[in-house]
């Protein structure tokens, strides 16, 4: 089984219990190699021990998210440890959605549909939940390598379809990595504005 996030390096806030734990999990099973950090070191080195005997690769760092200090200390360790620092997983919300984009392979597998089914989903889910505020990152635009373009596009239709039957969710955003990716879902956003609908919807964007 390829691993798409071999030789990533990630760090994850949070990582003893919950939400956290699984997102660790998660990342080391697709390759990546794992900075796990909390306050309670018996529970992270637990975790540590469960990523390793399924044959992944993780380091221990105790640390107080609230300390600054302690924070840039724990970023610090993990570059001197993992020559790198690829991504950073922190989770402030009180509810993560989870969902799996497809893997690009040229446009001719349904890559679209199922696609658009993550966003469709995953507002469908929230709305069920009470939940009022959703955001979204760039989903399979990154290891799993479908183009910015299309992505925003189908991404954006989808949200503005979707959204104004919702009882509860009342906003989306798109929490996107760099400008480029930011001025494609902008770019998607201004064309689909653009073409006659009978649904209303307002496009903001948001400081970097």
């Amino acid at each position: 089984m390829t691993q798409i996030l071999a030789d990533t390096a990630a760090l994850v806030t949070g990582a003893s219990s919950g939400i956290g734990a699984a997102t660790a999990k998660a990342l080391a099973a697709q390759g990546a190699v794992v900075a796990l950090l909390a306050r309670r070191a018996d529970r992270l080195q637990e975790l540590k021990t469960e990523i390793e005997s399924a044959g992944g690769s993780a380091l221990v760092v105790p640390v107080d998210v609230t300390d600054a200090e302690q924070v840039s200390a724990a970023v610090a360790r993990s570059v001197a440890e993992f020559g790198r620092l690829d991504t950073v997983v922190r989770l402030p919300a009180r509810q993560v959605i989870h969902t799996v984009g497809p893997i690009w392979r040229g446009g001719t597998a349904g890559e679209p549909e199922l696609l658009a089914s993550c966003y469709r989903e995953s507002i469908r889910i929230a709305d069920e939940h009470g939940i009022r505020s959703l955001a979204f990152p760039s989903i399979s635009t990154g290891a799993f390598g479908y183009p910015v373009h299309e992505a925003a596009e189908v991404a954006v239709r989808t949200v503005l379809k979707d959204l104004p039957p919702c009882a509860d969710v009342e906003h989306v955003r798109f929490v996107l990595f760099d400008i480029a990716t930011c001025n494609a879902y902008m770019a998607a956003a201004e064309n689909i504005s653009r073409e006659p609908s009978d649904i209303p919807a307002i496009f903001t964007k948001g400081t970097s």
